[in-house]
């Protein structure tokens, strides 16, 4: 089973390449800048710094406008950002901060290179990883800035090129350094990474907090849904029954063939009914067994007075309906539409493919019904639950019509999204 941050994973890198990209742009802008501040500036500077800056200018402005085509190339084939593109632009940027320093001890005096407030860019640096990048990646990005910052300070004191001394005050007016002022900005960097490692690790968390949460949520709303279609479910099937039963005590007295008949055709009803039960959807081919045992029963019932038709698209055959609907209708045509009237009447059911849409229909030619608006349902449990178990299954998707008037039958028809069981799988 996957952890929440590993689900969450796929949408926490859409946000990083993101702001890897954006991150980017403002390289390239404070790059350009840089450039632009060393062309102004070369005429009052040294020979050596300014060799120094185009040494390490030149290669990281290519790199980060090299990006931008990079970045265009991905979008042309649809391709993510390479993840290694993430690992190498902290390393570019920070090395480049270093190379910059160290290129700046060849200047007269040497101490530039530690009294150099490019030094802050480390901590530009270090700040924008949360925003880009994994807790790893910070975390080693920190290191990084830590060791390299470390290694250029010992290598500079160690040969010699810059003076060391005791007192943070004299430091300040000479060519020394002090080495309280250099334990003081490795401490620094220390702690801005730690900060930076934290605030990575606590994106991640919060991400990683806010998708349990909104699938905990999204869990609840289906469950609840599940929960009220088996509701809805649970009022139909006591419903058909009591009026099988009652069919079936009718019929005992006058005709106890037909009775037997009726009940293990309500046996075999309850049996497919079983079968399904734990669905919420099922091919029609089913769907339309069950109908076939109810229609059965009924046709028992009213002998010639009742006709059915039952026509099944080959095309939507294998189409999922929602459980127990076409039964239901069946049942509200017979008992509401045809029973009333002493010559019965017919029932045709009719169940077709249209593009995308699987297109359901019940009508009956029986006393119909008067309806006050165009919203309206006749009063019961069936139609109302039909509907409300359809908005819940297909939302917008789906459309139920209901066309009726005084001596003009009854029309149901339903029209939802075709899928089949594969589309799911």
């Amino acid at each position: 089973m996957m952890l929440p941050m590993e689900m969450a994973r796929p949408a926490i890198e859409v946000q990083r390449e993101r702001a890897e990209r954006l991150l980017n742009g403002v390289r390239a802008a404070v790059l350009l800048s840089l450039a632009l501040t060393a062309l102004l500036y070369g005429p009052h500077i040294p020979v050596t710094v300014q060799r120094a800056n185009w040494a390490v200018l030149i290669p990281t402005l290519a790199w980060s406008l090299a990006q931008f085509w990079l970045d265009e190339h991905r979008h042309l084939r649809d391709k993510p950002l390479p993840q290694w593109v993430a690992i190498v632009n902290p390393l570019v940027d920070i090395t480049a901060v270093t190379a910059i320093l160290a290129g700046y001890s060849f200047a007269e005096p040497s101490a530039l290179a530690l009294k150099s407030p490019i030094f802050l860019a480390y901590f530009v640096i270090l700040a924008a990883r949360p925003i880009a990048s994994s807790t790893r990646k910070a975390a080693a990005a920190a290191t990084l800035v830590v060791v390299e910052y470390g290694v250029l300070v010992s290598v500079l004191l160690l040969s010699g090129r810059v003076p060391m001394t005791d007192s943070p005050i004299i430091a300040s007016g000479s060519a020394a350094v002090s080495f309280l002022d250099e334990g003081a900005k490795l401490l620094l960097l220390v702690v801005a990474g730690a900060i930076a490692t934290y605030a990575t690790s606590w994106h991640e968390r919060l991400a990683e907090t806010y998708y349990r949460e909104s699938q905990e949520r999204e869990d609840l709303r289906v469950a609840l849904a599940q929960a009220q279609l088996r509701s809805l479910r649970l009022q139909l099937n006591p419903h058909f029954l009591f009026n099988t039963m009652n069919g079936i005590v009718a019929l005992i007295s006058s005709d106890a063939r037909s009775a037997e008949r009726m009940l293990t055709g309500l046996s075999d009803f309850l049996r497919l009914s079983l079968h399904n039960a734990g669905e919420q959807e099922v091919p029609i081919e089913r769907e339309i067994q069950l109908l076939e045992r109810y229609v059965m029963i009924q046709q028992l019932r009213f002998q010639d007075r009742l006709k059915i038709s039952i026509s099944i698209d080959p095309a939507a055959t294998r189409a999922l309906v929602p459980n127990l609907l076409l039964q239901p209708l069946a049942e509200n045509s017979i008992r509401h539409g045809l029973s009333p009237r002493a010559c019965g009447g017919k029932l045709e059911i009719q169940a077709q493919r249209v593009g995308d849409t699987v297109q359901l229909a019940v009508i009956d030619d029986g006393v119909g019904y008067e309806l006050s608006g165009p919203n309206e349902l006749p009063k019961g449990i069936g139609l109302s639950n039909i509907r409300e178990q359809l908005e819940r299954l297909y939302g917008d998707l789906h459309t139920f019509e209901v066309t009726t008037a005084p001596n003009a039958g009854f029309a149901v028809r339903i029209s939802i999204p075709y899928h089949t069981g594969e589309d799911l799988s």
